[in-house]
C-alpha cells in the first residue's frame, strides 16, 4: 500500500493562455491516471499519474472553468483531490462520502457535488476553497450520478440499488421527492428547460423521462442493451445515449421523442463530454481502453484515441 498520493506528468505542461487548444480530461479508473486530449488535434498531449494509498480506482475527473485545478474522485480512499493543473501537485484532499463515483460541476463553476454511493449522501465542494460546503443525504439507496438543472435550482441523483431518481432541491437543502424509474438507473441528462430529464435505464435498455415538477416518469425510450451514460446538447435538441453492453451511441431527437441515429464505438461505452460547439462527442470505452470521437452532424466516429485502463468518463470544462 502507497503511503502517499503524487502526480507525474508523462508529457510536457500544456501551452497556457488563450490560444491554447480546448482539452478533454478522462479518468482512466484501473491504472490510476487521468488522459488529457487536445480536442483539436484529438490526442493525448499529457498524462497525470495518480496513485491512491488503498491503490488506484479512479471514478470521475474533472477540471474548473479556468482549468487551474483538476478534481480527481478516489473511490478507494473516499476523498476528491484537487490537484494544481500547472504544476501537478496535490493541493488538497478533500473528505467525501464513502465509496464516491459520479462529480458534476455546477453550471456556475463554483461548486462539485459528489455522490456517495455507500452511504447515501451528495458532499458538495466549494472550488475555489477547496473546502466542504455541505451534505445532502438521498432517499434511494446507492447513488452513482449527480446532476445539476441549469438554473442551480435541481439535483438529481441515480439510485442504482433503489431503482429510483432523488430530486433534491438546492434551495431547501434536501430531497423532496424520490422517482420510481425503469431499472438501475445510471447517467443523468437535463434539458435546457430545467425540468426534463432523461436517465439511463441500465437493465430496461433505454431512458426514462422525467418531469421534475410533478415528480413523474413521462415516457421511456428504447436505446440498446445496457445503457450507462446520458448527455443532452447545449440546445436542448438531442440526447445522447451510451449503450454500454451495445458498443453504440444512441441519438434521441427531443422534439420527437425517438431515437434517430446508431453510433457504434469501443467496448462498455460509457460516460461522455461534448466540445463547445457541440459539434465532437468524446466517448469513454471502458473495455477497449479508448476514447471514441463522433461527428455530431454526420453521426459517425471519425478517431479512436487510445488512453489508459478502463476509461470510465470523459469531461471538457
Amino acid at each position: 500500500m502507497r503511503k502517499s498520493i503524487f502526480f507525474h506528468l508523462a508529457l510536457a505542461l500544456l501551452p497556457a493562455g488563450a490560444g491554447a487548444a480546448s482539452r478533454a480530461y478522462v479518468a482512466n479508473e484501473q491504472d490510476g491516471t487521468v488522459s488529457v486530449i487536445d480536442t483539436a488535434q484529438d490526442e493525448v498531449v499529457r498524462t497525470i499519474i495518480v496513485h491512491g494509498d488503498g491503490g488506484d480506482k479512479l471514478q470521475a475527473a474533472l477540471a474548473d472553468r479556468a482549468e487551474k485545478t483538476l478534481f480527481v474522485v478516489d473511490a478507494l480512499s473516499s476523498t476528491l483531490i484537487a490537484v494544481d493543473l500547472a504544476t501537478g501537485k496535490v493541493k488538497q484532499r478533500i473528505p467525501t462520502g464513502k465509496a464516491p463515483e459520479g462529480a458534476s460541476l455546477s453550471p456556475s463553476g463554483r461548486q462539485i457535488a459528489v455522490c456517495g454511493e455507500e452511504d447515501n449522501v451528495v458532499n458538495f465542494i466549494d472550488v475555489a476553497s477547496l473546502k466542504p460546503l455541505r451534505s445532502i443525504p438521498t432517499q434511494g439507496k446507492n447513488p452513482e450520478h449527480g446532476e445539476f438543472s441549469g438554473d442551480e435550482r435541481w439535483l438529481l441523483t441515480s439510485n442504482e440499488n433503489s431503482d429510483d431518481v432523488d430530486i433534491i432541491d438546492l434551495a431547501a437543502g434536501k430531497s423532496v421527492a424520490l422517482v420510481h424509474t425503469a431499472g438501475h438507473p445510471r447517467g443523468i441528462a437535463i434539458l435546457p428547460d430545467n425540468n426534463t430529464a432523461y436517465v439511463a435505464q441500465e437493465t430496461s435498455g433505454g431512458v426514462d423521462v422525467i418531469d421534475i415538477a410533478t415528480h413523474k416518469v413521462t415516457k421511456s425510450i428504447s436505446t440498446g442493451l445496457r445503457p450507462s451514460g446520458a448527455l443532452a446538447s447545449a440546445d436542448g435538441k438531442r440526447v445522447y445515449v451510451t449503450n454500454g453492453g451495445g458498443a453504440m451511441v444512441s441519438v434521441i431527437d427531443t422534439a420527437q421523442g425517438k431515437v434517430i441515429g446508431e453510433v457504434p464505438v469501443g467496448k462498455r461505452a460509457w460516460n461522455m463530454a461534448l466540445t463547445h460547439d457541440g459539434k465532437k462527442l468524446y466517448v469513454a470505452n471502458g473495455r477497449s481502453d479508448s476514447v471514441s470521437v463522433i461527428d455530431t452532424v454526420k453521426l459517425s466516429t471519425i478517431k479512436e484515441i487510445p488512453v489508459g485502463a478502463l476509461p470510465w468518463g470523459v469531461q471538457i470544462p
